[in-house]
């Protein structure tokens, strides 16, 4: 407490006793005890009350033992079955928990990671891809300012995700491999990866990349093939030895029917190989008779453009031309949709041929745009002129119906340049996006797409997109989100089918080690999303002919279901609304792949790499006990005493309203009692 308070608090005393003392001591008028007392209740009284308007503070001191953390993370996939770990690991995991003197000294955290991060004990080895580095980059966030040693429980084995042997980088603890598996080199021929686009075009032919690996000391040879059903495609014969153990193989094959093609790779496995799974790879390509081009017409070179063709490339369907607006031999019926990028007054003759032939366009407003050219070329929407700027952020509307359209982190996205002026629409609109600026919405569209004599258009009010496919990547390591939400733009804008009250969202090929995941969305007869409605999906193995019925679970603006455990065949299926004659049929493929089928080995030079990178050590399982000894003998790991200084205001002191309660209380129950009221 400071100086300054004490003196305050002697005032108050003295305030307080002056006062009490002149109303009942200088001329008492009640007998000698009652005077005494109300006299003390009185002082109580003021003093308490002078206490809080002075309301000093007290510091408090309290100490606590904190204990360093002991991270346990646990690799859950399925290569730790297929490398015959599991019952190594579960014994590992249960001595850990079991240590008495190791959870005295630590606080004992068990996780476990395939795809992604959980926090569990429970391992069940059924993950099918396996994400060293990301489960390192959550548990950075988790540990950031505490001491935790972590134990990787792991073959080492990543099937995707950045290189997870420099993760010291980022997290800062010392890592201790615990390797799962051997060291033992078999004699293995292998498919080490097989590249292949996934749509090819009828009576064309599409490119294929094998590479073929061998470990082992003598020289072998085999035979590849590539089959399509019992027919043989191409065949070669290969060789290799203990210096030259990997051969590429590049091929055409052709694209002679159109649909979904399925395919099978094979490098014949040798007699003494033990793993013959990685010797296989099966693979389907969907043929199609057309592409779908669109054409960016721009009068400036911007970014921006790059950005569009990019993501709307990276679906093999679509190709994208940028043209100029001067062109003058522009043959629209070449293109099923056209994004005009900032467009002036050299867009006036396509803009009437577009408008004569009902086409569908995407148009981005921007700061260069002719904004009078704008407003004065199209009959849906006006742009008031004002000639001032702003960066508007993204607000996503949930409800949105055209087309199935989820959150990506729209909000997290950095701010496009934008025309300051209100935007009338005459046409009926929906918006995708609402502007918002410093997290409050204008109630201005962003992005919003319309449709009017059977013709589809969207508007794009704002500049520098390319800055959100780079944020997309910053946040996912991937362009996949942004590029898929602008495929789903893209694939509305560039036909014309009726909107269904009924959409279903799917893949025609889910690989076998990824998930199947198919999505739907109903709306009412005023095309409002419905979320009370019940969807099921009946699924029917096209070979087998056996079926089943799932239902959808409703999941923010859409209905989900997860047909992950559907073994890989050809299904055909129909979703249908319970109550409606509604419903959509469809089918897909799974593909027979296991990726986490094809190692032999643990990787153990990266998971030692690992440990010495981290200033920890590596130990295979079967002598993992002496981590254990090693963690509880190590300096590093000591608990520490903590203290905290708590500063409390009187005012927080509840006793001191209770003590004036009662002095007031008891005075006046005293002077009633005895008449002096």
């Amino acid at each position: 407490m400071q100086t300054k308070a004490i003196v305050y608090i002697i005032l108050a005393g003295i305030i307080a006793f002056v006062f009490a003392y002149f109303q009942y001591r200088y001329k008492e008028k009640s007998t000698a005890k009652l005077g005494v007392l109300f006299f003390f209740l009185r002082f109580i009284t003021v003093f308490s009350v002078l206490l809080l308007l002075i309301n000093p503070s007290f510091s408090k001191m309290s100490t606590f033992i904190e204990k360093p953390n002991l991270v346990v993370a646990v690799d859950n996939s399925r290569s730790i079955e297929h490398l015959d770990q599991t019952e190594n690991t579960r014994r590992f995991i249960n001595s850990i928990a079991e240590n008495q003197s190791l959870n005295d000294k630590f606080n004992v955290e068990f996780y476990t990671f395939g795809e992604s991060l959980k926090a569990s004990d429970s391992v069940s080895f059924a993950e099918e891809e396996t994400n060293i580095y990301d489960a390192f980059k959550q548990l950075s966030q988790i540990y950031k300012r505490t001491t935790a040693p972590t134990l990787l429980i792991s073959d080492g084995n990543q099937t995707f995700g950045n290189d997870y042997q420099f993760i010291n980088h980022q997290y800062k603890q010392p890592i201790y491999p615990i390797i799962l598996g051997d060291t033992i080199q078999y004699t293995d021929l292998k498919i080490q990866q097989f590249n292949v686009n996934k749509y090819a075009y009828h009576k064309n032919k599409f490119p294929v990349e094998a590479i073929l690996v061998y470990n082992g000391n003598d020289k072998v040879r085999s035979k590849f093939e590539i089959k399509h059903g019992n027919t043989v495609l191409h065949s070669e014969v290969v060789e290799f030895s203990k210096s030259e153990n990997s051969k590429i193989v590049n091929l055409n094959l052709p694209a002679s029917s159109v649909g979904v093609v399925n395919y099978k790779a094979t490098l014949v496995p040798l007699d003494e190989e033990i793993n013959k799974v990685n010797n296989f790879r099966n693979f389907t390509v969907e043929v199609l008779n057309q592409k779908t081009k669109i054409a960016i017409v721009s009068d400036i070179v911007h970014p921006d453009l790059g950005a569009f063709k990019k993501a709307i490339e990276t679906n093999e369907q679509r190709s994208v031309s940028i043209i100029s607006p001067k062109n003058k031999n522009i043959k629209t019926n070449d293109f099923q949709l056209f994004i005009l990028y900032q467009p002036n007054n050299k867009f006036k003759s396509l803009l009437e041929q577009l408008n004569a032939e009902n086409k569908n366009q995407f148009t981005v407003i921007g700061p260069k745009t002719d904004l009078s050219f704008v407003s004065g070329a199209n009959e849906n929407f006006t742009i008031q002129i004002t000639n001032q700027t702003e960066d508007y952020q993204a607000e996503w509307n949930r409800n949105y119906t055209p087309f199935m359209v989820q959150d990506i982190g729209f909000e997290d996205f950095p701010p496009l340049l934008s025309n300051y002026g209100q935007v009338n629409f005459s046409a009926p609109f929906e918006a995708i996006l609402n502007k918002s600026i410093n997290g409050i919405s204008t109630g201005s569209p962003l992005l919003a797409t319309f449709e009017k004599d059977n013709r589809r258009q969207a508007v794009l009010f704002g500049e520098n997109i390319w800055q959100w496919r780079s944020q997309s990547f910053l946040s996912h390591q991937s362009f996949n989100q942004f590029d898929d939400f602008m495929g789903k733009l893209i694939q509305y804008l560039s036909t014309n089918k009726p909107k269904s009250r009924l959409d279903v969202d799917y893949e025609s090929v889910y690989m076998g080690s990824g998930n199947v995941i198919v999505k739907a969305e109903f709306f009412d007869k005023n095309y409002v999303f419905d979320a009370r409605k019940s969807l099921n999906i009946t699924v029917t193995d096209s070979k087998t002919n056996k079926g089943k019925t799932v239902p959808f679970v409703l999941k923010n603006n859409n209905y989900q279901v997860d047909l992950s455990g559907l073994p890989p065949s050809e299904y055909s299926f129909t979703v249908r609304a319970q109550g409606e004659n509604i419903s959509k049929s469809g089918s897909f493929q799974i593909s027979e792949y296991n990726v986490e089928q094809q190692f032999l080995n643990a990787d153990v030079n990266k998971l030692k790499q690992l440990a010495q990178n981290s200033s920890g050590s590596s130990y295979f399982v079967e002598d993992a006990d002496k981590v254990l000894d090693n963690l509880l003998s190590d300096n590093r790991f000591v608990p520490i005493q903590k203290s905290i200084k708590k500063t409390i205001p009187l005012v927080d002191w509840k006793y001191l309203l209770a003590i004036l309660a009662l002095s007031l209380g008891l005075e006046w129950f005293l002077r009633k009692y005895n008449g002096l009221i």
